[in-house]
């Protein structure tokens, strides 16, 4: 009984090193997105509609992120801001805000999960440029497809300062799981109706991450939420 179990808990280890649960994630992940696309679909179609009415077009935002092994893609969403000078708060539109508060601007990024560029969970993609900027453990986030919510999202989102969320992201790497994956979903939804996390405490998006590079956080020693500067450049990236 000893080596049968033994047996089971490395067949166990080895699946899920040589990607088994994340072939397995990917299946179920296109199934639920298939069966709920008249849903979302028209979701997108009505917050589009809505986009358009208050801001014209382009009606969807996009931007190269770095996705899985590093690679860029386009990701795709509804846009919250007005085109020009300002800060958030100036260019964030009243429809902008509601997207934002509700996650429906991330809605667009489910014929991405289907195109197989994006997942449902997995670490948020950010800019490309933001890739010399990671220590060498914060890169293993690309180590899966990044993901429309995450667990650094359900832990505080914008809330929570970028070193706290590099961490949680390649906490995730380690120990994603698909019960792990429905938590984050469950939770989501939860956070979404609460409305929590939106904020980073000074205005609706992260600062930028690291302007001055990762030798300027190893230098200065300084966490991310109280040390990097706002500016009305390093808040374009629409909420991340």
């Amino acid at each position: 009984p000893e080596r049968v179990r033994g047996f089971e808990s490395l067949s166990l280890r080895q699946f899920h090193k040589c990607g088994g649960v994340d072939y397995v994630k990917r299946a179920i992940e296109t199934a639920i997105t298939l069966v709920t696309a008249p849903l979302w679909m028209a979701a997108v179609a009505l917050a589009s509609l809505a986009v358009y009415a208050a801001m014209g077009r382009p009606v969807f935002f996009r931007q190269e992120r770095a996705g899985l092994g590093g690679r860029p893609f386009r990701i795709l969403k509804l846009r919250t801001m007005r085109d020009g000078a300002g800060t958030d708060a100036e260019r964030l539109t009243r429809v902008g805000r509601f997207l934002r508060k509700t996650s429906l601007d991330e809605l667009p990024q489910l014929f991405q999960v289907l195109a197989g560029t994006m997942s449902l969970v997995g670490p948020r993609p950010l800019p490309v440029r933001y890739l010399p900027r990671y220590t060498p453990e914060e890169a293993r986030r690309h180590d899966v497809r990044p993901g429309i919510t995450g667990w650094a999202q359900v832990n505080g989102r914008n809330a929570i300062s970028w070193d706290e969320k590099l961490a949680l992201d390649v906490w995730y790497v380690d120990h994603r799981s698909l019960a792990l994956d429905a938590k984050i979903l469950w939770l989501t939804v939860w956070n979404v109706l609460a409305r929590r996390g939106i904020d980073s405490g000074g205005g609706e998006t992260m600062p930028e991450l690291r302007p001055g590079g990762l030798e300027a956080r190893e230098a200065g020693g300084a966490r991310e939420a109280g040390a990097a500067p706002r500016t009305a450049k390093g808040a374009c990236d629409e909420n991340q």
